[in-house]
């Protein structure tokens, strides 16, 4: 999706230049937002109800209490005995709660509570902003409110996806090295440079598609996306590379799943041709595919920089330092290969 000539700067630190004007987006959404009582509405002309904002804590380490009170709000012909939960452990930002009364959980209430000091990182309103304009779409589930330190939403069925549904595991050697301060700002000033001179164009990306972002829902045969918190404007080869790289999970990191060239260029093409709408030539494949390769470095020195700062301030039981080294390590051992990647002529 082209971004509009009034797109915001990306809030990606890999935002090199402000995008000249071009067409509206195919969303037809312009910027526009109305704030109050510490919430926003959705941008554009499909505007939807204000999302509720309820003056309740929910504790990190305590959450049923604070949970059951935002139930009693959401869903008060509930009866608070009969109101079952189920923790989801997958994530490493936020800590996530699922409220519920019936076994299939048919009507079900997501409660996710933000992580300790995670507003260095996040801009909670602009998410807000971003899960509006998603679901005003369909993109999106539902909003149910805000609290003080997070939010509800809908529960999506469906399997989230694991690396194991793409590629089989394999093994992973780690050093545990992170590189001094002046060898980042020595790579992020390459960075800068090199990725500048490559024209992708910015357009509303996810920012964070791992896998278990991804929801397949089987008995309809579609795919969305959710958690919409690292959203925004950024370039489309970041968002792809980032992908990508993703392949190779979270937990259990093994780069030997990164997809391989015939892979990407049969993924990229499918891509385009969804983006264009029409064939699409083997040189605009390769073309957005040394883009994906180059911003990918991007991807893994930005959320290496991520786990570095969220190992001084989460709570959460996630080893943030070695994840850190993992992705700079990937960083340094693709670079070589990647940056001497050349555009077609």
């Amino acid at each position: 999706m082209a971004a509009p000539p009034s797109a915001p700067v990306p809030r990606s630190p890999f935002y090199l230049r402000r995008p000249a004007p071009g067409p509206q987006c195919s969303w037809g959404m312009e910027e526009r937002a109305a704030a109050g009582a510490g919430c926003r509405e959705p941008p554009g002309p499909l505007r939807a109800a204000a999302v509720p904002c309820f003056g309740i804590f929910v504790h990190q380490d305590d959450i049923l209490p604070g949970a059951l009170r935002l139930i009693q709000e959401l869903r008060p012909h509930w009866k608070p005995e009969q109101v079952q939960t189920k923790r989801f452990t997958d994530g490493i930002t936020n800590k996530l709660v699922a409220c519920y009364v019936e076994e299939d959980m048919r009507d079900c209430v997501l409660v996710r509570v933000y992580g300790e000091r995670t507003e260095l990182l996040v801009d909670r309103e602009n998410e807000v902003r971003n899960f509006q304009l998603l679901r005003a779409h369909g993109c999106a589930p539902k909003l149910y409110c805000t609290f003080q330190n997070g939010l509800c939403y809908e529960y999506m069925r469906g399997m989230a996806l694991g690396p194991e549904h793409i590629r089989e595991p394999r093994l992973f050697s780690l050093s545990t090295d992170v590189p001094k301060i002046e060898v980042l700002e020595r790579e992020l000033a390459w960075l800068k440079e090199h990725l500048s001179q490559l024209d992708s164009p910015v357009v509303f990306c996810h920012n964070d598609l791992l896998c278990k972002n991804i929801i397949y829902d089987s008995t309809k045969g579609h795919v969305r996306f959710i958690d919409y918190e690292y959203a925004g404007y950024n370039y489309q080869a970041f968002d792809i590379g980032n992908h990508f790289n993703e392949f190779a999970g979270v937990n259990e990191v093994n780069y030997c799943r990164y997809p391989v060239r015939e892979t990407q260029l049969q993924w990229l093409r499918y891509y385009l041709q969804a983006q264009k709408g029409m064939a699409v030539t083997s040189r605009e494949v390769e073309r957005l595919y040394v883009q994906v390769n180059k911003f990918a470095l991007a991807s893994h020195f930005f959320w290496a920089l991520w786990a570095l700062i969220q190992n001084q301030f989460s709570t959460i039981d996630f080893d943030f330092l070695r994840y850190a080294v993992i992705r700079f390590n990937q960083y340094f051992k693709v670079k070589p290969q990647v940056s001497a990647l050349e555009m077609p002529k």
